[in-house]
Protein backbone atom coordinates (compact mmCIF):
# COMPACT_ATOMS: atom_id res chain seq x y z
CA UNK A 1 0.00 0.00 0.00
CA UNK A 2 1.29 3.44 -0.99
CA UNK A 3 1.88 6.47 2.00
CA UNK A 4 -0.53 8.25 0.11
CA UNK A 5 -3.18 6.02 1.41
CA UNK A 6 -3.89 3.17 3.82
CA UNK A 7 -6.07 0.38 4.25
CA UNK A 8 -9.45 -0.09 6.88
CA UNK A 9 -12.51 -2.14 7.79
CA UNK A 10 -15.74 -1.02 8.75
CA UNK A 11 -18.07 -2.94 11.41
CA UNK A 12 -18.96 -5.38 8.94
CA UNK A 13 -15.71 -6.26 8.01
CA UNK A 14 -15.62 -4.40 4.52
CA UNK A 15 -12.32 -2.87 3.29
CA UNK A 16 -12.46 0.46 2.40
CA UNK A 17 -9.11 3.08 1.24
CA UNK A 18 -8.46 6.07 3.22
CA UNK A 19 -6.64 9.15 1.48
CA UNK A 20 -4.42 10.56 3.58
CA UNK A 21 -4.29 13.84 1.25
CA UNK A 22 -7.48 14.70 2.42
CA UNK A 23 -5.96 15.78 5.66
CA UNK A 24 -3.94 18.72 3.73
CA UNK A 25 -6.68 19.77 1.76
CA UNK A 26 -9.14 22.84 3.18
CA UNK A 27 -12.54 23.37 3.63
CA UNK A 28 -15.15 26.57 3.39
CA UNK A 29 -18.66 25.71 4.38
CA UNK A 30 -21.62 26.82 4.90
CA UNK A 31 -21.85 31.18 6.11
CA UNK A 32 -18.14 30.77 5.80
CA UNK A 33 -17.90 30.39 2.31
CA UNK A 34 -20.76 32.53 1.14
CA UNK A 35 -18.65 35.43 3.62
CA UNK A 36 -15.58 34.57 2.11
CA UNK A 37 -16.72 35.15 -1.61
CA UNK A 38 -18.04 38.15 0.12
CA UNK A 39 -14.77 39.46 0.67
CA UNK A 40 -13.50 38.62 -2.27
CA UNK A 41 -15.61 40.19 -4.85
CA UNK A 42 -16.14 43.78 -2.30
CA UNK A 43 -12.00 43.63 -2.19
CA UNK A 44 -12.13 43.33 -6.42
CA UNK A 45 -15.06 45.99 -6.57
CA UNK A 46 -12.92 48.43 -4.80
CA UNK A 47 -10.41 48.64 -6.14
CA UNK A 48 -12.04 49.97 -9.48
CA UNK A 49 -14.76 52.06 -7.77
CA UNK A 50 -11.96 55.04 -7.84
CA UNK A 51 -11.72 54.53 -11.58
CA UNK A 52 -16.02 55.31 -12.25
CA UNK A 53 -17.39 58.34 -13.65
CA UNK A 54 -15.42 61.26 -16.02
CA UNK A 55 -13.59 62.42 -12.55
CA UNK A 56 -12.70 58.47 -12.00
CA UNK A 57 -8.29 57.86 -11.04
CA UNK A 58 -6.54 56.20 -13.38
CA UNK A 59 -4.52 52.88 -12.44
CA UNK A 60 -0.83 51.51 -12.91
CA UNK A 61 -0.40 48.40 -13.48
CA UNK A 62 3.49 46.87 -13.21
CA UNK A 63 3.81 43.53 -15.35
CA UNK A 64 6.25 41.17 -13.70
CA UNK A 65 8.16 41.68 -17.09
CA UNK A 66 8.43 45.33 -16.00
CA UNK A 67 6.00 46.39 -18.41
CA UNK A 68 3.60 49.31 -17.72
CA UNK A 69 -0.20 49.84 -18.11
CA UNK A 70 -1.79 53.10 -17.38
CA UNK A 71 -5.61 53.16 -17.76
CA UNK A 72 -8.74 53.75 -15.72
CA UNK A 73 -11.05 50.79 -18.18
CA UNK A 74 -12.32 48.27 -15.90
CA UNK A 75 -11.46 45.44 -18.28
CA UNK A 76 -8.23 45.80 -18.66
CA UNK A 77 -7.43 46.72 -14.92
CA UNK A 78 -8.88 43.59 -14.30
CA UNK A 79 -7.26 41.60 -16.82
CA UNK A 80 -3.58 42.76 -15.71
CA UNK A 81 -4.60 41.83 -11.84
CA UNK A 82 -3.13 38.85 -10.79
CA UNK A 83 -6.33 37.73 -8.96
CA UNK A 84 -6.31 34.32 -7.06
CA UNK A 85 -9.53 33.79 -5.66
CA UNK A 86 -11.69 32.19 -7.67
CA UNK A 87 -14.68 34.67 -6.83
CA UNK A 88 -12.09 37.77 -7.79
CA UNK A 89 -11.41 35.56 -11.29
CA UNK A 90 -15.73 35.45 -11.83
CA UNK A 91 -15.51 38.82 -11.47
CA UNK A 92 -12.30 39.41 -14.36
CA UNK A 93 -14.74 37.36 -16.54
CA UNK A 94 -17.65 39.69 -15.71
CA UNK A 95 -16.21 42.46 -17.29
CA UNK A 96 -14.86 40.70 -19.93
CA UNK A 97 -18.36 39.26 -20.91
CA UNK A 98 -19.51 43.11 -20.52
CA UNK A 99 -16.50 44.55 -22.87
CA UNK A 100 -17.32 41.36 -25.40
CA UNK A 101 -20.62 42.42 -25.86
CA UNK A 102 -21.35 46.00 -25.23
CA UNK A 103 -17.33 47.30 -25.45
CA UNK A 104 -18.11 49.50 -22.56
CA UNK A 105 -19.69 49.71 -18.83
CA UNK A 106 -17.14 47.25 -17.69
CA UNK A 107 -15.86 49.52 -14.62
CA UNK A 108 -19.64 49.60 -13.86
CA UNK A 109 -20.87 46.27 -13.88
CA UNK A 110 -18.01 44.97 -11.67
CA UNK A 111 -18.90 48.11 -9.22
CA UNK A 112 -22.40 46.90 -9.34
CA UNK A 113 -22.09 42.91 -8.45
CA UNK A 114 -19.86 44.07 -5.55
CA UNK A 115 -22.41 46.43 -4.18
CA UNK A 116 -25.14 43.75 -4.28
CA UNK A 117 -23.14 41.22 -2.30
CA UNK A 118 -22.42 43.54 0.10
CA UNK A 119 -25.79 44.07 0.28
CA UNK A 120 -26.33 40.35 0.42
CA UNK A 121 -23.70 40.05 3.17
CA UNK A 122 -25.77 42.50 5.75
CA UNK A 123 -29.04 40.25 4.48
CA UNK A 124 -27.09 36.61 5.19
CA UNK A 125 -26.52 38.40 8.95
CA UNK A 126 -30.34 38.59 9.20
CA UNK A 127 -30.63 34.71 8.66
CA UNK A 128 -32.45 35.23 5.43
CA UNK A 129 -31.42 32.10 3.14
CA UNK A 130 -29.10 33.06 0.74
CA UNK A 131 -31.40 31.25 -2.02
CA UNK A 132 -34.66 33.82 -1.16
CA UNK A 133 -31.79 36.86 -1.52
CA UNK A 134 -31.05 35.20 -5.07
CA UNK A 135 -34.52 34.89 -6.18
CA UNK A 136 -35.36 38.42 -4.70
CA UNK A 137 -32.55 39.56 -6.88
CA UNK A 138 -33.49 38.00 -9.76
CA UNK A 139 -37.10 39.64 -9.44
CA UNK A 140 -35.46 43.33 -9.00
CA UNK A 141 -32.98 42.80 -11.86
CA UNK A 142 -36.46 41.98 -14.33
CA UNK A 143 -38.34 45.01 -12.58
CA UNK A 144 -35.30 47.08 -12.93
CA UNK A 145 -34.66 46.39 -16.64
CA UNK A 146 -38.18 46.78 -17.52
CA UNK A 147 -38.49 50.32 -16.05
CA UNK A 148 -35.25 51.43 -18.21
CA UNK A 149 -37.40 50.73 -20.87
CA UNK A 150 -40.10 53.12 -19.82
CA UNK A 151 -37.60 55.74 -18.95
CA UNK A 152 -35.49 55.16 -22.42
CA UNK A 153 -35.80 58.02 -25.74
CA UNK A 154 -35.31 57.11 -29.00
CA UNK A 155 -32.04 58.47 -30.44
CA UNK A 156 -31.62 59.59 -34.00
CA UNK A 157 -29.58 57.83 -35.98
CA UNK A 158 -28.25 59.82 -39.17
CA UNK A 159 -25.56 59.68 -41.34
CA UNK A 160 -26.58 63.20 -42.81
CA UNK A 161 -26.65 64.74 -39.07
CA UNK A 162 -23.75 63.32 -36.94
CA UNK A 163 -23.74 65.66 -34.01
CA UNK A 164 -26.01 63.69 -31.81
CA UNK A 165 -23.89 60.99 -31.86
CA UNK A 166 -20.63 62.60 -31.43
CA UNK A 167 -22.19 63.92 -28.23
CA UNK A 168 -22.79 60.16 -27.16
CA UNK A 169 -18.91 59.35 -27.85
CA UNK A 170 -17.82 61.86 -25.54
CA UNK A 171 -19.96 61.29 -22.89
CA UNK A 172 -18.15 57.49 -23.10
CA UNK A 173 -14.74 59.23 -23.73
CA UNK A 174 -15.14 62.04 -21.30
CA UNK A 175 -13.48 59.75 -18.29
CA UNK A 176 -10.31 58.84 -20.74
CA UNK A 177 -6.91 59.79 -20.59
CA UNK A 178 -7.48 61.39 -23.88
CA UNK A 179 -10.18 63.49 -22.83
CA UNK A 180 -8.43 66.93 -23.42
CA UNK A 181 -8.63 66.12 -27.48
CA UNK A 182 -12.13 63.93 -26.59
CA UNK A 183 -14.68 66.28 -29.24
CA UNK A 184 -11.66 65.37 -31.99
CA UNK A 185 -11.98 61.85 -30.88
CA UNK A 186 -15.44 61.34 -30.99
CA UNK A 187 -16.01 62.62 -35.00
CA UNK A 188 -13.40 60.23 -35.78
CA UNK A 189 -15.05 57.13 -33.73
CA UNK A 190 -18.52 58.07 -35.55
CA UNK A 191 -16.82 59.63 -39.16
CA UNK A 192 -15.59 55.46 -38.55
CA UNK A 193 -18.66 53.66 -37.68
CA UNK A 194 -20.85 55.65 -40.20
CA UNK A 195 -18.69 54.67 -43.17
CA UNK A 196 -18.66 51.25 -43.02
CA UNK A 197 -22.19 50.86 -41.41
CA UNK A 198 -25.10 48.97 -43.11
CA UNK A 199 -28.03 50.89 -42.43
CA UNK A 200 -30.45 48.58 -43.59
CA UNK A 201 -29.19 45.59 -41.64
CA UNK A 202 -28.04 47.98 -38.93
CA UNK A 203 -24.90 46.38 -38.44
CA UNK A 204 -21.26 47.61 -38.22
CA UNK A 205 -18.56 45.09 -39.53
CA UNK A 206 -15.21 46.51 -37.10
CA UNK A 207 -13.13 43.81 -39.34
CA UNK A 208 -13.09 47.08 -41.84
CA UNK A 209 -12.18 49.47 -39.59
CA UNK A 210 -8.55 49.38 -38.91
CA UNK A 211 -6.46 50.87 -35.74
CA UNK A 212 -3.06 51.73 -36.33
CA UNK A 213 -0.13 53.66 -34.63
CA UNK A 214 2.96 55.51 -34.70
CA UNK A 215 4.73 56.90 -31.78
CA UNK A 216 5.29 60.52 -32.00
CA UNK A 217 4.08 63.64 -32.07
CA UNK A 218 1.03 64.36 -30.72
CA UNK A 219 -2.43 63.06 -29.73
CA UNK A 220 -4.28 66.20 -31.97
CA UNK A 221 -2.34 64.13 -35.09
CA UNK A 222 -4.55 61.15 -34.63
CA UNK A 223 -6.62 60.98 -38.46
CA UNK A 224 -9.20 58.73 -39.92
CA UNK A 225 -8.22 57.73 -43.44
CA UNK A 226 -10.40 57.12 -45.66
CA UNK A 227 -8.62 54.10 -47.03
CA UNK A 228 -5.46 51.85 -45.27
CA UNK A 229 -2.48 52.29 -43.97
CA UNK A 230 -0.19 50.02 -44.46
CA UNK A 231 3.12 50.10 -42.37
CA UNK A 232 5.50 49.07 -45.40
CA UNK A 233 7.42 51.58 -48.10
CA UNK A 234 8.31 50.94 -51.40
CA UNK A 235 10.43 47.86 -51.74
CA UNK A 236 13.27 50.73 -53.52
CA UNK A 237 14.71 54.08 -52.27
CA UNK A 238 14.51 54.95 -55.87
CA UNK A 239 10.72 54.53 -56.66
CA UNK A 240 8.06 57.52 -56.87
CA UNK A 241 6.87 58.07 -52.84
CA UNK A 242 3.26 59.21 -54.67
CA UNK A 243 1.49 57.48 -57.21
CA UNK A 244 -1.85 58.75 -59.01
CA UNK A 245 -4.30 56.80 -60.60
CA UNK A 246 -3.16 53.50 -59.27
CA UNK A 247 -4.21 49.93 -60.53
CA UNK A 248 -3.02 47.47 -58.07
CA UNK A 249 -1.92 44.00 -58.82
CA UNK A 250 -2.28 42.37 -55.51
CA UNK A 251 -0.47 39.40 -55.75
CA UNK A 252 -0.03 36.16 -52.95
CA UNK A 253 2.40 34.49 -55.25
CA UNK A 254 6.27 35.30 -54.68
CA UNK A 255 8.73 37.34 -57.23
CA UNK A 256 10.83 34.13 -58.04
CA UNK A 257 11.68 31.20 -60.36
CA UNK A 258 9.23 28.51 -60.21
CA UNK A 259 10.71 25.89 -58.38
CA UNK A 260 9.57 22.04 -58.03
CA UNK A 261 7.00 20.93 -55.56
CA UNK A 262 9.09 17.76 -54.27
CA UNK A 263 12.64 17.46 -53.20
CA UNK A 264 15.55 18.34 -55.83
CA UNK A 265 19.22 18.73 -56.44
CA UNK A 266 20.69 20.79 -58.90
CA UNK A 267 24.60 20.16 -59.97
CA UNK A 268 26.61 23.30 -61.52
CA UNK A 269 29.78 21.92 -63.06
CA UNK A 270 31.04 24.92 -64.87
CA UNK A 271 30.87 28.50 -65.85
CA UNK A 272 28.59 28.28 -68.70
CA UNK A 273 26.02 26.00 -66.18
CA UNK A 274 25.83 29.05 -63.74
CA UNK A 275 25.17 31.32 -66.79
CA UNK A 276 22.47 29.65 -67.95
CA UNK A 277 20.76 29.27 -64.57
CA UNK A 278 20.79 33.09 -64.30
CA UNK A 279 20.10 34.24 -67.30
CA UNK A 280 17.07 31.53 -66.93
CA UNK A 281 15.76 33.28 -63.46
CA UNK A 282 16.52 36.67 -65.23
CA UNK A 283 14.41 35.90 -68.26
CA UNK A 284 11.40 34.32 -65.35
CA UNK A 285 11.78 37.66 -63.34
CA UNK A 286 11.29 40.01 -66.73
CA UNK A 287 8.19 37.35 -68.06
CA UNK A 288 6.65 37.94 -64.29
CA UNK A 289 7.03 41.85 -64.52
CA UNK A 290 5.51 41.66 -68.39
CA UNK A 291 2.65 39.80 -67.17
CA UNK A 292 1.54 42.37 -64.24
CA UNK A 293 2.28 45.51 -66.73
CA UNK A 294 0.36 44.28 -69.75
CA UNK A 295 -2.58 43.98 -67.43
CA UNK A 296 -1.88 48.40 -66.66
CA UNK A 297 -0.90 47.80 -63.19
CA UNK A 298 1.29 50.32 -62.07
CA UNK A 299 1.78 48.98 -58.09
CA UNK A 300 2.19 45.60 -57.01
CA UNK A 301 1.18 44.72 -53.81
CA UNK A 302 2.91 41.26 -53.11
CA UNK A 303 2.65 38.92 -50.17
CA UNK A 304 5.96 37.49 -50.20
CA UNK A 305 9.57 39.43 -50.59
CA UNK A 306 11.69 39.40 -53.46
CA UNK A 307 15.48 39.60 -53.65
CA UNK A 308 17.23 42.20 -54.93
CA UNK A 309 17.54 41.29 -58.67
CA UNK A 310 14.13 41.17 -58.68
CA UNK A 311 13.65 44.99 -57.28
CA UNK A 312 16.53 46.32 -59.35
CA UNK A 313 14.31 44.54 -62.58
CA UNK A 314 11.00 46.16 -60.73
CA UNK A 315 12.50 49.58 -60.94
CA UNK A 316 14.09 49.20 -64.07
CA UNK A 317 10.59 48.76 -65.61
CA UNK A 318 8.98 51.45 -63.59
CA UNK A 319 7.03 48.94 -61.52
CA UNK A 320 6.65 49.64 -58.08
CA UNK A 321 6.16 47.24 -55.48
CA UNK A 322 5.57 46.83 -51.93
CA UNK A 323 6.82 43.49 -50.56
CA UNK A 324 6.11 41.73 -47.23
CA UNK A 325 2.21 42.95 -46.93
CA UNK A 326 0.73 40.35 -44.23
CA UNK A 327 -2.50 38.86 -44.85
CA UNK A 328 -4.73 41.00 -43.36
CA UNK A 329 -3.67 43.70 -44.89
CA UNK A 330 -3.57 42.57 -47.95
CA UNK A 331 -7.60 41.46 -47.35
CA UNK A 332 -8.75 44.97 -46.18
CA UNK A 333 -6.25 46.61 -49.56
CA UNK A 334 -8.69 43.94 -51.61
CA UNK A 335 -11.92 45.35 -49.89
CA UNK A 336 -11.08 48.92 -50.08
CA UNK A 337 -9.87 48.82 -53.94
CA UNK A 338 -11.87 46.39 -55.20
CA UNK A 339 -9.41 43.94 -56.17
CA UNK A 340 -8.91 40.36 -56.06
CA UNK A 341 -5.96 39.06 -54.20
CA UNK A 342 -4.21 36.87 -57.37
CA UNK A 343 -2.32 33.53 -55.80
CA UNK A 344 -0.65 32.69 -59.64
CA UNK A 345 0.62 35.18 -62.01
CA UNK A 346 -1.02 33.53 -65.24
CA UNK A 347 -4.58 34.21 -63.26
CA UNK A 348 -3.58 37.88 -63.83
CA UNK A 349 -6.35 40.45 -65.42
CA UNK A 350 -7.16 43.73 -65.95
CA UNK A 351 -10.48 42.65 -64.10
CA UNK A 352 -8.45 41.91 -61.02
CA UNK A 353 -6.78 44.97 -60.64
CA UNK A 354 -7.45 47.29 -57.67
CA UNK A 355 -7.96 51.02 -57.82
CA UNK A 356 -7.24 53.61 -55.96
CA UNK A 357 -7.17 57.50 -56.43
CA UNK A 358 -3.77 58.23 -54.36
CA UNK A 359 -0.87 56.04 -52.91
CA UNK A 360 1.87 58.15 -50.75
CA UNK A 361 4.78 57.09 -48.48
CA UNK A 362 4.78 59.11 -45.50
CA UNK A 363 7.66 59.73 -43.39
CA UNK A 364 7.78 60.63 -39.63
CA UNK A 365 10.17 63.32 -38.12
CA UNK A 366 13.56 62.44 -38.26
CA UNK A 367 13.27 58.46 -37.95
CA UNK A 368 13.36 56.58 -40.60
CA UNK A 369 10.28 54.99 -40.37
CA UNK A 370 7.67 55.22 -43.32
CA UNK A 371 4.22 54.11 -44.15
CA UNK A 372 2.15 53.75 -47.35
CA UNK A 373 -1.67 55.68 -47.08
CA UNK A 374 -3.86 53.84 -50.01
CA UNK A 375 -6.25 56.84 -50.43
CA UNK A 376 -9.65 57.66 -52.43
CA UNK A 377 -10.32 54.24 -52.85
CA UNK A 378 -13.97 53.03 -54.75
CA UNK A 379 -15.05 51.23 -51.57
CA UNK A 380 -14.93 53.70 -48.95
CA UNK A 381 -16.39 51.37 -46.48
CA UNK A 382 -12.55 50.30 -45.83
CA UNK A 383 -11.22 53.16 -43.14
CA UNK A 384 -8.29 53.27 -40.53
CA UNK A 385 -8.14 55.14 -37.49
CA UNK A 386 -4.01 56.26 -37.39
CA UNK A 387 -3.32 57.10 -33.91
CA UNK A 388 0.04 59.65 -32.97
CA UNK A 389 1.00 59.91 -29.30
CA UNK A 390 4.00 60.41 -27.30
CA UNK A 391 4.88 56.86 -26.16
CA UNK A 392 3.36 53.59 -26.23
CA UNK A 393 1.38 53.75 -23.17
CA UNK A 394 -0.78 56.87 -24.71
CA UNK A 395 -0.97 55.22 -28.12
CA UNK A 396 -2.46 51.75 -25.96
CA UNK A 397 -4.60 53.79 -24.01
CA UNK A 398 -5.97 55.67 -26.73
CA UNK A 399 -6.32 52.78 -28.54
CA UNK A 400 -8.63 51.47 -25.53
CA UNK A 401 -10.70 54.56 -25.69
CA UNK A 402 -11.33 54.49 -28.97
CA UNK A 403 -11.99 50.93 -28.79
CA UNK A 404 -14.71 52.04 -26.46
CA UNK A 405 -16.38 54.91 -28.28
CA UNK A 406 -16.64 52.82 -31.28
CA UNK A 407 -18.47 50.06 -29.54
CA UNK A 408 -20.65 52.69 -28.23
CA UNK A 409 -21.39 54.24 -31.48
CA UNK A 410 -22.17 50.40 -33.02
CA UNK A 411 -24.68 49.87 -30.53
CA UNK A 412 -26.54 52.80 -30.68
CA UNK A 413 -26.42 51.98 -34.65
CA UNK A 414 -27.79 48.35 -33.86
CA UNK A 415 -30.55 49.43 -30.78
CA UNK A 416 -30.89 53.36 -30.80
CA UNK A 417 -32.60 53.74 -27.37
CA UNK A 418 -30.94 55.53 -24.88
CA UNK A 419 -30.38 56.73 -21.06
CA UNK A 420 -29.30 59.54 -19.72
CA UNK A 421 -26.30 59.36 -17.53
CA UNK A 422 -24.49 60.42 -14.41
CA UNK A 423 -26.31 57.68 -12.41
CA UNK A 424 -30.05 59.64 -13.17
CA UNK A 425 -30.90 55.65 -14.52
CA UNK A 426 -29.72 53.66 -11.69
CA UNK A 427 -31.48 56.13 -9.61
CA UNK A 428 -34.88 55.73 -11.20
CA UNK A 429 -34.93 51.86 -11.03
CA UNK A 430 -33.60 52.28 -7.38
CA UNK A 431 -36.69 53.94 -6.63
CA UNK A 432 -38.98 51.74 -8.64
CA UNK A 433 -37.48 48.99 -7.06
CA UNK A 434 -38.20 49.82 -3.72
CA UNK A 435 -41.99 50.63 -4.59
CA UNK A 436 -41.92 47.13 -5.75
CA UNK A 437 -40.83 46.10 -2.64
CA UNK A 438 -43.17 47.59 -1.09
CA UNK A 439 -46.08 45.87 -2.98
CA UNK A 440 -44.40 42.34 -1.95
CA UNK A 441 -45.64 40.17 1.03
CA UNK A 442 -42.83 37.27 1.33
CA UNK A 443 -39.29 37.37 2.42
CA UNK A 444 -37.86 39.01 -0.97
CA UNK A 445 -39.15 42.24 -0.30
CA UNK A 446 -35.94 42.64 2.00
CA UNK A 447 -33.92 41.36 -1.09
CA UNK A 448 -35.59 44.15 -3.30
CA UNK A 449 -34.96 46.44 -1.03
CA UNK A 450 -31.04 45.78 -1.06
CA UNK A 451 -30.84 45.11 -4.63
CA UNK A 452 -32.34 48.93 -4.93
CA UNK A 453 -29.58 50.13 -1.88
CA UNK A 454 -26.87 48.40 -4.45
CA UNK A 455 -28.07 50.76 -7.39
CA UNK A 456 -27.36 53.59 -5.45
CA UNK A 457 -23.72 52.54 -5.36
CA UNK A 458 -22.94 53.76 -8.34
CA UNK A 459 -24.62 57.49 -8.19
CA UNK A 460 -22.75 57.35 -4.62
CA UNK A 461 -19.10 56.46 -6.25
CA UNK A 462 -19.94 58.97 -9.51
CA UNK A 463 -20.12 62.01 -6.59
CA UNK A 464 -17.18 60.35 -4.20
CA UNK A 465 -14.79 60.57 -7.89
CA UNK A 466 -16.14 64.04 -8.42
CA UNK A 467 -15.07 65.52 -4.81
CA UNK A 468 -19.00 65.66 -3.83
CA UNK A 469 -20.70 64.44 -0.43
CA UNK A 470 -21.65 61.45 -1.43
CA UNK A 471 -24.60 60.50 0.33
CA UNK A 472 -25.95 64.14 0.44
CA UNK A 473 -25.64 64.75 -3.08
CA UNK A 474 -27.36 61.01 -3.91
CA UNK A 475 -30.22 62.50 -1.93
CA UNK A 476 -30.62 65.35 -3.08
CA UNK A 477 -30.88 64.06 -6.42
CA UNK A 478 -33.10 61.41 -5.45
CA UNK A 479 -35.68 63.71 -3.89
CA UNK A 480 -35.79 65.87 -7.13
CA UNK A 481 -36.52 63.00 -9.38
CA UNK A 482 -39.71 61.57 -7.00
CA UNK A 483 -40.74 65.42 -6.28
CA UNK A 484 -40.75 66.38 -10.31
CA UNK A 485 -40.49 62.86 -12.17
CA UNK A 486 -38.40 63.68 -13.64
CA UNK A 487 -36.25 60.59 -14.49
CA UNK A 488 -32.97 62.40 -16.42
CA UNK A 489 -31.94 64.25 -12.83
CA UNK A 490 -28.31 62.75 -12.33
CA UNK A 491 -25.11 63.47 -10.25
CA UNK A 492 -23.26 67.00 -11.62
CA UNK A 493 -19.90 65.32 -11.85
CA UNK A 494 -18.67 68.39 -14.33
CA UNK A 495 -20.04 70.72 -12.38
CA UNK A 496 -21.57 72.65 -14.90
CA UNK A 497 -24.50 73.85 -12.77
CA UNK A 498 -27.69 71.42 -13.33
CA UNK A 499 -28.33 68.09 -12.70
CA UNK A 500 -30.44 67.20 -16.00
CA UNK A 501 -28.09 64.99 -18.07
CA UNK A 502 -30.19 65.88 -21.44
CA UNK A 503 -29.10 69.54 -21.05
CA UNK A 504 -25.10 68.08 -20.33
CA UNK A 505 -25.73 65.51 -22.83
CA UNK A 506 -24.70 62.48 -21.00
CA UNK A 507 -25.69 59.83 -22.53
CA UNK A 508 -25.47 56.19 -22.29
CA UNK A 509 -26.61 53.19 -24.34
CA UNK A 510 -29.86 51.36 -23.15
CA UNK A 511 -28.61 47.96 -23.94
CA UNK A 512 -25.25 48.86 -21.82
CA UNK A 513 -27.27 49.79 -19.49
CA UNK A 514 -29.93 46.54 -18.87
CA UNK A 515 -26.86 43.96 -19.78
CA UNK A 516 -24.44 45.46 -16.55
CA UNK A 517 -27.56 44.78 -14.60
CA UNK A 518 -28.30 41.78 -16.19
CA UNK A 519 -24.73 40.31 -15.76
CA UNK A 520 -24.47 41.51 -12.09
CA UNK A 521 -27.27 39.64 -10.82
CA UNK A 522 -26.63 36.77 -12.88
CA UNK A 523 -23.21 36.41 -11.46
CA UNK A 524 -24.21 37.24 -7.79
CA UNK A 525 -26.94 34.80 -8.18
CA UNK A 526 -24.38 31.89 -8.54
CA UNK A 527 -22.37 32.94 -6.06
CA UNK A 528 -24.37 33.12 -3.16
CA UNK A 529 -25.62 29.31 -4.39
CA UNK A 530 -22.18 28.13 -3.55
CA UNK A 531 -21.94 27.41 0.07
CA UNK A 532 -18.88 24.62 -0.01
CA UNK A 533 -15.33 24.98 -1.14
CA UNK A 534 -12.57 22.16 -1.55
CA UNK A 535 -9.34 23.36 -2.61
CA UNK A 536 -5.80 22.06 -2.19
CA UNK A 537 -4.26 23.68 1.58
CA UNK A 538 -1.04 24.61 1.99
CA UNK A 539 0.77 21.48 2.35
CA UNK A 540 -1.05 19.62 -0.05
CA UNK A 541 -0.86 18.53 -3.86
CA UNK A 542 -1.32 21.95 -6.31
Amino acid sequence: MSLAQSIAFDEYGRPFIILRDQGTKTRLSGIDAQKSHINAARTVASTLRTSLGPKGMDKMMVSGDGDVTITNDGATILSKMDVEHQIGRLLVELSRSQDDEIGDGTTGVVVLAGALLEQAEQLLDRGIHPIRIADGYEQAAKIAIDHLDTISESFPVDAADTEPLVKTAMTTLGSKIINRCHRQMAEIAVNAVMAVADMKRRDVDFELIKVDSKVGGKLEDTQLVRGVVVDKDFSHPQMPKELKDVKLAILTCPFEPPKPKSKNRLDITSVEDFRRLRDYEKEKFEEMVKQVKDTGANLAICQWGFDDEANHLLLQHELPAVRWVGGPEIELIAIATGGRIVPRFSELTTEKLGKAGIVREISFGTTKDHMLVIEECPNSRAVTIFIRGGNEMIIAEAKRSLHDALCVVRNLVRDSRIVYGGGAPEISCAVAVKNAADEISTLEQYALRAFGDALETIPMALAENSGLHPIRTVANVKAQQVSTKNPRLGVDCLSKGTNDMKEQHVIEVLSSKKQQISLAAQLVKMILKIDDVRSPGEGGPQ
